[in-house]
């Protein structure tokens, strides 16, 4: 193997103990996890997130739920989803306290805004893990901040203790609103968010009708000041476009191949030796995000602002729409 075949390294992984396991709700578990050496971990942001390797090769992200000012341990939420890829069953199923796993070093694609002078936070279901995390921070700064929560009732709806918590320090900051499964009987978002108040910012997550609803609810508040973060990839109302033929140059080594009409380019990589960190396949988690140059690119993801977009891509669903690009690896 010549040195222009030889992969990208992968970035370091962590190897953390599962110190604790809780049942935050029906379905719902939380999982503390904490340095084999029980030193400090590197630290987070509120919104940020962790790839968890578990077996079999499976690569999942789930976003740290706990207070950003603790740095002796990561809290991930997981859902226990049957009709789900197989990761929060591997999960439930197989990680057990004492168990060491890997995950990957916090990444951020649902930071909160400085500029803001409160903070609206609506949750849907287990949408609930950054947003609370969000709330701890909220409360460290002082700024005013209220957490809508939404879930089909009281047995399913984690981290209550936790929440209630939050109304001591703020009253009135956590509220919950339960449908029981009647369409309609929660949570009015079109009240909510008819009048934009100055200075605040939304951020919400959640499964995809709750999404698409927040998303509604709010398109007229001012651009750049609505957040959101999906866990399932919206579903497209066209398939995506194949790509064009073009040649890819590789930065590092200055390598150029030549990606095929309706080629890939996380394929194109990996059958020349480059390996690039995947999991989502879909443009949700920012795993393959690769800085490019010198070319336009169709963005097919839900991850970048309109800034990144400029100079990122994600490899796995991004369509290069000019004759060559340069790609910062």
């Amino acid at each position: 193997m010549t040195d222009l075949d030889t992969p990208l390294e992968l970035p370091q992984l962590l190897e953390l103990r599962v110190r604790q396991i809780r049942m935050e709700a029906t379905g719902i578990h939380s999982f503390e996890l904490r340095a084999t050496d029980h030193g400090l971990l590197p630290p987070f942001t509120a919104g940020a997130h962790i790839d968890v390797h578990l077996a079999g090769g499976l690569v999942r992200q789930y976003s740290l739920c706990n207070d950003p000012a603790e740095t002796h341990r990561y809290v991930i939420g997981v859902l226990k989803d049957p009709q789900g890829r197989g990761g929060s069953l591997r999960v439930h199923e197989t990680l057990k306290v004492g168990d060491t796993v890997k995950v990957s070093r916090p990444r951020n694609q649902f930071e909160l805004q400085p500029a803001q002078t409160s903070a609206l936070l609506i949750a849907g279901g287990i949408g609930i893990t950054p947003l609370k995390s969000m709330a701890h921070s909220l409360l460290q700064a002082g700024t005013p901040f209220e957490l809508h929560y939404c879930a089909r009732s009281s047995d399913v709806a984690a981290f209550t203790e936790e929440l209630e918590a939050f109304n001591q320090r703020a009253p009135g900051s956590a509220r919950w609103h339960f449908d029981n499964g009647v369409a309609g009987a929660g949570l009015d978002l079109a009240a909510l968010l008819a009048v934009q108040p100055a200075g605040t910012h939304l951020y919400f997550c959640g499964p995809p009708g709750f999404m698409k609803a927040c998303a509604r609810a709010a398109e007229h508040w001012q651009p750049g000041t609505v957040h959101s973060e999906h866990f399932q990839a919206p579903e497209r109302a066209e398939p995506l476009a194949a790509a064009s033929g073009a040649t890819v140059r590789l930065a590092q080594s200055g390598r150029e191949l030549v990606l095929p009409d309706g080629g890939n380019l996380l394929d194109l990589l990996s059958q020349h030796g480059v390996h690039v960190p995947t999991s989502c396949m879909s443009g949700l988690c920012g795993t393959c995000k690769t800085g490019y140059a010198d070319g336009e690119v169709e963005h097919n993801d839900f991850i970048l602002g309109d800034d990144e977009k400029q100079s990122c891509l994600t490899l796995c669903v991004s369509r290069v729409t000019s004759r060559s690009i340069t790609l910062h690896l």
